[in-house]
């Protein structure tokens, strides 16, 4: 089972109990608690400690009397430190609360019975408004927050329900925008984002989401950017395919079902991700991932303006040769690549690229499955030209193909905007 999981649909179920030992409880030894047993030996010393010192106390009234003389406890107290409720942790919450919201996905749901359907929500994520003019605001999600969605809402902190449109999705990056009135965010400036190529391990992350479901509204969890640059799988939320591979901020700012689409802020307030998903096994935790804010900016002014993505591509229909049944492999003398079941580009056709190739390699870099040619051809812009090593039948050829461009689709079954 993959360490990696992105939170598939935020359900915002009740918790159910977990039967758990206590910890430090040794099933091995027959069932005695030995470390429990040495915590509460030690516990149980220091609370001899304390009541002996309190016997010692009441038997020698004036000498404890004497620690703070009565007439001198004005002076004591004033001694004290005070501690300040303000923070530069809750001046980041303070400037960046205001434009977060949950994020409700709804789709149609068949009764078996009665044959009928209806809209249910079916999950919950969050989203955090970026840009705003006299109109509209727009606001920034996970794709997986909002896909399949038949109906989107957002919640504000007041709990008052709004309805939202479906700007534009891209599955390859797991963002989404999504669209209000104006008015629903009166007053409320939207976030500012960090430059995320500049953050440092180490420095202080904050996520803000809707962990579980609309009673935790609002949670806010705090920790350190644990490292800047982690190489993260994107999946489908449908196939459960891996779709790409994803440079992301980790982070042991505490990230849970809810949290998806909410951002990651530093002590400034700044956002410097879209909290989007974490490792989720035993023993494992304090593992989260954040989409750099830098790759966010760019992909949500896309959708923004275009309701697309725009992401090179080479035209192609193609497979993981390891994920086909050995009966399907074409001739060729290794067990992995991408095989070629169409080419859809008139450019990438020019330059020789045929069905049943196998594509091994792209700028020398190898390639064993789909993901990776992806990821390899993201690196990459529109109108270069890409250097593919392919197999056909037993013998290698090398082809130059001109990069094109590939438009995203709307992954939700919203209607599509007037």
């Amino acid at each position: 089972m993959s360490l990696y999981r992105k939170w598939t649909r935020d359900f915002a179920r009740a918790p159910r109990a977990v039967n758990r030992q206590p910890d430090g409880f040794n099933r091995k030894s027959g069932g005695q608690p030995v470390r429990w047993l040495a915590t509460v030996a030690i516990s149980a010393l220091f609370g001899s400690s304390v009541a002996a010192w309190g016997v010692h106390a009441a038997a020698n009234g004036r000498e404890a009397s004497a620690v703070v003389p009565p007439h001198h406890a004005d002076q004591a107290m004033d001694a004290l430190p005070v501690v300040q409720v303000s923070s530069d942790v809750t001046r980041a919450v303070h400037r960046v609360e205001p434009d977060v919201v949950g994020v409700e996905n709804y789709q149609l749901v068949s009764n078996f019975f009665s044959q009928e359907s209806k809209l249910e929500a079916t999950g919950i994520g969050t989203g955090v408004m970026f840009y705003k003019d006299n109109k509209t605001a727009y606001l920034v999600t996970n794709n997986h927050v909002v896909e399949g969605a038949a109906k989107v809402d957002i919640v504000r902190d007041s709990g008052k329900h709004f309805n939202a449109q479906v700007v534009g999705t891209d599955p390859y990056t797991d963002l989404a925008v999504i669209k209000v009135p104006a008015d629903v965010f009166k007053g409320v400036d939207p976030v500012t984002f960090a430059n995320s190529d500049a953050i440092e391990a180490g420095e202080p992350a904050i996520a803000i989401g809707t962990p579980l479901g609309l009673d935790f509204a609002d949670t806010v969890t705090s920790g350190i950017v644990s490292a800047k640059s982690r190489v993260m799988p994107v999946q489908d939320e449908a196939t459960q395919q891996t779709l790409d591979y994803q440079t992301v901020i980790q982070t042991d700012a505490a990230i849970n079902p809810g949290n998806s689409g909410g951002p990651l802020v530093n002590i400034n307030g700044d956002v410097i991700g879209i909290n989007s998903s974490k490792i989720v096994a035993q023993n494992f935790e304090g593992m989260g991932f954040a989409i750099p804010s830098n790759e966010v900016k760019v992909v949500a002014r896309q959708l923004m303006q275009t309701g697309h993505a725009v992401h090179p591509a080479i035209g192609i229909e193609a497979y993981s040769l390891a994920s086909l049944p050995q009966q399907m492999w074409p001739d060729v003398p290794v067990d992995y690549g991408v095989w070629v079941k169409r080419v859809t580009s008139l450019k990438t056709r020019a330059a020789g690229l045929r069905p049943n190739d196998v594509i091994v390699a792209i700028n020398g870099t190898p390639i064993r499955t789909i993901a990776d040619l992806r990821t390899q051809i993201f690196e990459t812009k529109p109108g270069e030209t890409a250097q593919l090593k392919v197999y056909r039948g037993d013998r290698p050829i090398t082809l130059k193909v001109q990069i094109g461009a590939m438009d995203t689709e709307r992954t939700t079954d919203q209607a599509d905007l007037p």
